[in-house]
């Protein structure tokens, strides 16, 4: 019998995009950690096998690990999209109803995260969304790019139903993207 599952706590943060200030961003907290930290945490090895340390400095490295990713935005879909002000594009994403540019066409997984070049599927985070009345639960994180890295040692986290929607409907307004001073993007 395996242990119970401890739930989770998730954040969702609105502050502007980082590297693109005129766009605003969906940030995510996972028990207080942004979740590019722990995305960072998870890859550090994984890059430890492709970086060659002698080419940057050990900040140089770090900030490397936490620049992978980027927030997504979406509050505009495509071509005659007038917006998501209320949020309703970002519920049903977060909720595993993501649209076709932003998850898997062969597993269904969503991303997560995008890339920090501006464009989300040059470098996505990518997790298995599932949604039932009392829980969500994120599991099965990879990067489509890095197939031989197969399924990164993150998660699953699993959250109350209640709690996320409230977190989703509710996101936490920043005026700049919380890891800015780390990025010396300040």
């Amino acid at each position: 019998m395996s242990p119970p599952t401890v739930p989770h706590r998730v954040e969702f943060l609105r502050h502007p995009h980082p590297g693109y200030p005129h766009l605003t961003a969906w940030g995510i907290r996972i028990d207080g950690t942004d979740l590019r930290f722990l995305v960072a945490e998870a890859t550090r090895a994984l890059w430890s096998r492709e970086l060659d340390e002698d080419d940057d400095t050990p900040q140089e490295r770090e900030q490397f690990l936490l620049r992978q990713h980027a927030p997504l935005h979406l509050d505009a879909g495509g071509a005659g999209d007038a917006g998501d002000a209320d949020g309703t594009r970002a519920r049903a994403h977060f909720l595993g109803h993501a649209s076709r540019d932003l998850s898997d066409r062969d597993t269904g997984a969503v991303y997560l995260l995008g890339c920090s070049c501006g464009i989300d599927a040059c470098w996505p985070l990518l997790a298995q969304v599932r949604a039932t009345a009392t829980e969500v639960t994120w599991s099965g994180f990879s990067q489509p790019h890095r197939p031989e890295w197969g399924e990164l040692p993150l998660g699953p986290y699993v959250f109350p139903r209640p709690a996320y929607d409230e977190a989703l409907a509710t996101p936490v307004r920043l005026t700049q993207d919380p890891l800015a001073p780390l990025l010396g993007e300040e």
